[in-house]
């Protein structure tokens, strides 16, 4: 007799074989050099519940460009292994086309190339049009917000958040989880919570003052003669991450008993499918997969991570939906007495070229940017260099970013945070204040100029270094490796926390750098109260008038061995 898991996973086998992922149609489009929306949301429908998923969108309701990373690295029991795969090694183990749109779509190979191609990615009135494409064909399908929603632009900033609340509530979010929502802080965040239509969820956030559950953990649908409890799972590490001063009443953590106390209660209370709404980060909610059970899907986020193909851990199905508007993830389960017997997927790419705008969509995005239109669009510069961000190590981006600091805040070193956000530019185009905003918009953008020892600037890297390397995947509590400017290091990510790193040097004048010594460093984006300077963007949009025209050349700063 065939079991459960062994089921599922032929489902994972049937979905990549049968298209239900769609990697096979788009590499079959690629040979004809053809795209179409039809195609692109070509679906065979199956079983009797659908969950549309997006995340992470970071604020962003116009098409873009984004890179994906060229390193992603994990370490210990996840290394090599998805999401921690990139280029060309992604397309081989995906079994994708080389120049194909997926290809594209979820690799940084030949990305300047194909992008003229393909064009650009996401825009809210785009994701619109699929969701009602698949609620004409599914009525009862459920969306879903993994979060990070109102944070990323420079329109979110100036409204804080409203424009993308408005975006959101139009397009008929049902519930949804958070993180950088947070950095507007507490009131602002009860605020826009008290007028949403649907639940704002988070199991393990707490009233910090009386340790008691402070939001709704879980919410119920009824679809297709099923209960659907879907348990919301906020990024956990917010104090560590962000500054705790905008949040003091909030406590969080991973809690991963609590949510198998909420998964037990709702299976007590009838629920046939339980799906958790998460913004831990793929590896935290592979671990939690492990540790809980009875999740029969994990919709997740934080990481960024476009996955084409359903992960399976026992018999959790692991859906990673990517971001910055890129995609939409479409989930078919086969329900029957109270278990998933089955289920197809697809990672729906959003085309800006080929997907046709919703109309009504469109005309809201436009009216909620018209009020800062020049703001938006006026030229700072151009590059001849492609900007990008995301990355384990530095990005495009953040040398800019870096050298803006070290130009005009007259430092030896800098310091820029890891964040995984940020739209790219392409070569050959102007730099709008827009552009610079999507790359830094943030409410605690002081870029600060202070002293450090330089035995303080190894205990940084080495802090975050642990974040991101620990074997840990609960010890992972921040984003990628703080990007520098004006120092050099070597980093050994297989070795132990406070042995990593080594070789730190000042690249100006090639000496190393001295512990005891006292250097001056700039960085932004500190987590501390009352942090003093101008915001980043100014710093940034200063550098690049002066220099006219951004041309980077490769950093070779940070040496990466045990990858």
């Amino acid at each position: 007799m065939i079991s459960r898991r062994e089921f599922l996973q032929a489902s994972v086998a049937a979905s990549a074989l049968y298209g239900a992922s769609g990697v096979g149609n788009w590499s079959r489009l690629a040979a004809q050099q053809v795209l179409t929306q039809d195609q692109l949301l070509q679906f065979d429908a199956f079983g009797n519940v659908t969950l549309i998923h997006i995340t992470d969108i970071h604020a962003q309701l116009k098409p873009i460009w984004f890179r994906e990373p060229e390193i992603n690295i994990g370490v210990g029991d996840v290394k090599g292994i998805p999401p921690h795969v990139t280029g060309a090694d992604f397309i081989k183990q995906f079994n994708l086309t080389p120049g194909s749109p997926e290809a594209y779509a979820l690799t940084y190979e030949d990305f300047t190339a194909l992008g003229k191609t393909y064009g650009k990615m996401g825009g809210m009135d785009r994701v619109a049009t699929v969701v009602k494409a698949i609620r004409a064909e599914r009525p009862e399908a459920i969306i879903l917000d993994g979060g990070d929603t109102w944070h990323g632009s420079m329109t979110s900033l100036l409204t804080k958040g409203q424009d993308v609340v408005n975006v959101m509530n139009k397009l008929g979010v049902e519930a949804m989880t958070s993180h950088w929502e947070w950095t507007l802080g507490t009131e602002r965040v009860k605020e826009i919570v008290d007028a949403l239509p649907f639940p704002f969820l988070g199991q393990n956030i707490f009233d910090a003052e009386w340790d008691e559950p402070a939001f709704e953990p879980y919410t119920w649908f009824e679809r297709g003669g099923t209960k659907v409890a879907v348990i919301g799972q906020a990024f956990p590490y917010m104090p560590i991450a962000n500054p705790g001063w905008m949040f003091p009443e909030y406590s969080f953590g991973i809690r991963d008993e609590r949510m198998q106390e909420m998964v037990d209660e709702v299976r007590a209370a009838g629920a046939g499918l339980v799906v958790v709404l998460s913004h831990n980060g793929f590896d935290v909610d592979r671990k939690m997969a492990s540790r809980v059970t009875g999740i029969d899907v994990i919709l997740t986020g934080h990481t960024h991570d476009a996955i084409p193909e359903p992960v399976l851990v026992g018999e959790t199905i692991l859906i990673a939906s990517g971001s910055h508007g890129k995609y939409v993830s479409r989930v078919d389960l086969d329900v029957r007495d109270g278990k998933m017997m089955g289920f197809r997927h697809k990672l729906i790419p959003i085309f800006a070229d080929v997907i046709t705008p919703d109309a009504e969509m469109a005309t809201l995005i436009d009216a909620e940017r018209a009020p800062f239109k020049d703001q938006l669009e006026e030229v700072i510069g151009t590059t001849d260099s492609l900007l990008y961000r995301r990355g384990n190590f530095n990005g495009t981006w953040d040398d800019l970013i870096c050298d803006a600091m070290l130009s005009e805040r007259d430092a030896e070193i800098v310091m820029s945070p890891g964040v995984r956000w940020g739209a790219s530019v392409m070569p050959g185009e102007n730099i709008t204040r827009e552009d610079i905003h999507n790359a830094t918009s943030m409410t605690y953008p002081a870029c600060y100029r202070t002293e450090m020892t330089g035995e303080f600037l190894n205990v940084i890297l080495e802090d975050v270094a642990d974040n991101l390397f620990n074997v840990d995947p609960y010890y992972q509590q921040g984003g990628d490796m703080v990007r520098v400017g004006g120092m050099g290091y070597t980093i050994d990510v297989n070795a132990a926390m406070g042995s990593r790193i080594s070789n730190m040097t000042l690249l100006k004048s090639g000496e190393a750098i001295d512990p005891a010594r006292t250097y001056t460093v700039a960085g932004w984006a500190s987590v501390n109260e009352g942090t003093e300077g101008p915001p980043i963007w100014d710093v940034v949009e200063a550098h690049i008038r002066k220099i006219g025209t951004v041309k980077l050349e490769p950093n070779t700063s940070v040496n990466v061995i045990g990858a």
